[in-house]
């Protein structure tokens, strides 16, 4: 466990954010209510894996909607549309996301997806939100952690060589499984984490609609059916950053502040966190300045290097952020400011300062 300075500047999360760029993926067709990418078999088998997914890219017709044109691999990173301020329309004339989704659709878990196979429990589907004004052409998944009912008793690899855990935490060091989905702490006063989280997700998901990025929301209600696996490879897919949000359940009498996972040294040389760590820690410092601007009190030995099944297996700027702890505030007051530092933190990532 380190300590490092949570005060990166605005222009460095900038920098990093463009030298990274976002990833692309496939336009999507309708099956039985629920998205998956064209030709694939459904399910994935447990412990399935391959190599990089061969998807089309998906080039902007302004005024229209997406084209397919040309072949590139999942693992590609290209840059986002020069024009933000573009939108593309459905032949209904529904808005639709730089990668072919609209406002209300079910995403699956899709097998042909690289680390899909590693999944165990992903019947569940996201909700994707796009926004009608100010359109960033920026997806953003919201992950509401924990919810997701049987997730305890289930156990899924902790990276995707198979290696042991290197720190602990809700699954101890040395472990080469981990809790699918834990079941989250209790505040003080009995509320589950689960509820606060999905309540702090609803909240920020309003605010940056409002501000022009499209939402993927990972967990919509009370339960999904998605283990961390797949909300990751999810997230991976079909949006331009993973944020999972969580409280910490440390045993403090106190409220010790904000602060976010980071990648402990001994996993930086795995893939894929060798190639996307960076990324990583540029976002959660972003959004640790973002509410550090709002006055929210960080924690003194931000980030935590911790080994998550999340940061794991992610292919795209990916945090756990940890808004407090099981004594904090967590009144709509409080979560509604959290949000607005988070908004701060994404625009200060993606450059809309």
């Amino acid at each position: 466990m380190k300590r490092r300075n949570f005060l990166i500047t605005a222009a460095l999360a900038v920098l990093l954010a463009g030298a990274f760029g976002q990833g692309r993926v496939a336009v999507l067709a309708a099956t039985s209510g629920v998205i998956y990418a064209p030709g694939v078999k459904q399910p994935a088998s447990a412990g399935e894996t391959s190599g990089p997914v061969q998807i089309p890219e998906i080039s902007e017709a302004p005024g229209t909607a997406y084209t397919i044109a040309g072949q590139e691999t999942q693992s590609t990173v290209t840059a986002a549309p020069a024009a933000a301020t573009e939108t593309a329309f459905a032949a209904s004339g529904e808005i639709v996301t730089k990668n072919g989704y609209k406002n209300g659709d079910l995403i699956g878990l899709n097998a042909s997806w690289q680390y899909a196979g590693f999944s165990k429990i992903n019947s569940g589907t996201a909700v994707m939100y796009t926004a009608f004004a100010n359109r960033k052409n920026r997806i953003i998944a919201v992950n509401a952690g924990h919810g997701t009912r049987g997730g305890e008793s289930v156990r899924t690899y902790c990276h995707p060589d198979q290696t042991p855990k290197v720190t602990g935490g809700s699954t101890a060091a040395g472990s080469i499984t981990a809790t699918a989905v834990s079941t989250g702490m209790s505040f003080k006063d009995g509320t589950p984490e689960r509820a606060v989280t999905l309540r702090m997700a609803q909240i920020l998901k309003e605010k940056l609609l409002q501000a022009g990025y499209d939402v993927l929301m990972i967990r919509d209600g009370e339960d999904v059916q998605l283990d961390n696996i797949a909300r990751t490879v999810i997230s991976n897919n079909t949006a331009d950053c993973h944020i999972a949000l969580h409280w910490d359940g440390d045993g403090l009498s106190y409220d010790k502040g904000v602060y976010y996972m980071s990648v402990p040294d001994r996993l930086k040389q795995m893939e894929p966190v060798a190639s996307h760590w960076q990324m990583h820690e540029a976002l959660g410092n972003a959004l640790i300045g973002g509410l550090f601007a709002k006055g929210i009190k960080v924690w003194g030995s931000n980030p935590l290097d911790t080994d998550l099944t999340q940061t794991s297996y992610s292919t795209i700027p990916s945090v756990d952020i940890e808004l407090g702890n099981q004594c904090s505030d967590h009144s709509d007051g409080r979560l509604d400011l959290e949000a607005e530092g988070l908004l701060a933190g994404i625009n200060s990532y993606f450059g809309f300062n």
